[in-house]
């Protein structure tokens, strides 16, 4: 009874401000949830055509609306309004084989956004909420994606430059990052908070550490998005089912939004009655706990994650951890530590219990003593050239963008330059052929040695490739990365490979007091030029003993 009398305490209106119901207008449903927010529904597409918060529009730019993707054509719409368990309205889109619902709660200030995408012969990246101009200010030294005015494209329309500053609706690194970083986007102002909070997204593509554009804004008005398959970098598989939900939600005064609403958190239950298609019920989902994690290095974060071709799920991981609402299958368990992937297993999810773990050993790179090493193993490029900061600069700013250092770095001395001088990105086309120079032991100049390089992604399949001295090592096959933008739109995540060479002892220079000189270089079978060039993101680099 206390939880039921939480739960009604929790979606209960606190003030209500007009009549709960809808009408229709003729070409739109006119929905009124009794919290000063008035939204109209397309009758012949789903667009929202018309959101009213305390009078105020908060929908349209130019003639556009607030959609799918960028609007339906045609479709079928229904309405439907229940009473149990609550005063509930939905509307319902099918285009096509898609299908898409609106839902709104009596008393509360939100729409609720479910998308159900069957195959690939509708094309559903995102959910757009259109704010029109004037609503919102910015600082386009902090808001990155915001692109001012008199501002040019310089990559691919959708990347913007002036004064030497970059700007771009991809550049959301700066206040928000990666997926698991963020329960929400949005704007706020003295009156109101408009915000976008992300739905699980169990059904989309990128996982817990993917980066994509979720927020944009510019003199015509902002847009917020939550996306479902992002095809930038992005090396996931397509994942079909419903997606959702995500909520639109507003507040008085710019306050943050509610956090019961964060997907993390939220309690669905009362969808379970809704004849959403595609909804499953915590009944007929399962858990999966672990007794905790083996081998564990202070100072990262480690998150135990699950993928299949059907979901994706993750959790941050502490001596114990747990991971509900899992669908029922046969999973991939990774566990990473920072974003590298150092314990690869397989289970099996079960509706109505909970899958338990062993203690997990995680497998680190770093626990091979190394001769010398550039960087840490942690998946990421961070504490390298233009890495140094947090937020990481790239993941806001095109590598043009004059506020980061110049990628041709001088050549790296190990043992004298520190990490910060080694380049993160490399590009066939613009730092190419990076000089390392190191010296050796006699006893290590009588034995050959192993030279290990992270890659986090390769850009149109770029990959290393070495020679030390004069000799070269065999050409390296690509692994298998991305193939659309990555390092030019704030992403350096893609598949962590771990490309290994190695070197025999007839390759030294047979003097202690001589400097070896490694040779790294960006190869690739594609071509294209100047940072949209092949290139790749480093984790670490190191030589150990073979």
């Amino acid at each position: 009874m206390r939880f039921l009398a939480a739960l009604t305490f929790l979606f209960a209106p606190v003030t209500v401000f007009a009549a709960w119901g809808y009408t229709d207008d003729g070409t739109n449903y006119v929905v009124d949830t009794g919290a000063n927010l008035v939204v109209k529904v397309s009758k012949s597409n789903g667009d929202m055509t018309s959101i009213k918060f305390e009078g105020v529009e908060y929908n349209g730019q130019a003639g556009k609306n607030s959609h799918v993707e960028s609007g339906l054509g045609a479709s079928t719409i229904t309405i439907k309004q229940y009473t149990t368990p609550a005063n509930i309205i939905k509307v319902g889109v099918v285009y096509g084989t898609l299908k898409h619902y609106l839902v709104f709660r009596y008393g509360n200030p939100n729409v609720y956004i479910f998308m159900n995408k069957a195959d690939s012969s509708v094309t559903v990246s995102r959910y757009i909420v259109r704010i029109p101009p004037n609503l919102f200010v910015n600082d386009e030294n902090t808001d990155t994606d915001w692109v001012p005015d008199g501002a040019p494209a310089i990559e691919s329309g959708d990347i913007n430059g002036r004064d030497g500053m970059t700007w771009s609706k991809h550049y959301s690194g700066y206040k928000y990052g990666r997926t698991i970083d963020y329960d929400y986007v949005g704007y706020t102002s003295s009156k109101v908070g408009v915000f976008l909070i992300r739905s699980n997204h169990e059904k989309a593509s990128g996982g817990p550490f993917f980066r994509s554009l979720i927020r944009r804004g510019g003199s015509g008005g902002p847009d917020l998005y939550d996306i479902y398959h992002y095809n930038m970098g992005h090396t996931d598989v397509m994942r079909f089912g419903l997606q959702g939900p995500s909520v639109l939600t507003f507040t008085v005064g710019g306050a943050a939004p509610n956090a019961n609403l964060f997907a993390r958190k939220a309690d669905w239950s009362w969808f379970d009655t809704l004849e959403i298609d595609g909804w499953i019920p915590a009944s007929k989902r399962g858990s999966i706990a672990g007794v905790g994690l083996a081998n564990v290095k202070s100072g990262y974060q480690y998150v135990v994650g699950l993928k299949s071709d059907q979901a994706r799920y993750w959790s941050i991981s502490s001596a114990a951890w747990r991971i509900d609402g899992v669908l029922p299958g046969t999973y991939t368990l990774n566990v990473y530590k920072g974003e590298l992937d150092v314990v690869t297993a397989t289970v099996t999810i079960t509706a109505g219990t909970t899958t338990t773990v062993n203690t997990l050993t995680c497998v680190d790179p770093a626990d091979t003593t190394a001769i010398w090493r550039i960087g840490e193993w942690d998946g990421t490029p961070k504490g390298f050239l233009n890495f140094q900061d947090t937020p990481m600069k790239p993941t806001y700013m095109h590598p043009s963008d004059t506020r980061l250092a110049a990628w041709d770095a001088p050549n790296f001395i190990v043992g004298t330059t520190p990490n910060s001088g080694f380049p993160g990105y490399m590009w066939k086309d613009i730092n190419n052929d990076h000089l390392v120079y190191f010296k050796l032991t006699t006893a290590q100049l009588a034995l050959g040695a192993k030279i290990r390089i992270g890659v986090t992604e390769g850009q149109q399949g770029g990959r290393p490739a070495i020679g030390v001295n004069s000799w070269s090592a065999a050409l390296q096959s690509d692994k298998g990365q991305g193939d659309t933008r990555s390092l030019t739109v704030g992403t350096y995540r893609g598949n962590n490979y771990i490309y290994e060479y190695t070197v025999p002892a007839s390759a030294w220079i047979a003097s202690t007091s001589s400097y070896q000189i490694l040779k790294i270089s960006v190869i690739s079978g594609k071509t294209s030029t100047g940072y949209l060039s092949p290139g790749i993101s480093i984790d670490a680099l190191d030589m150990v003993s073979v």
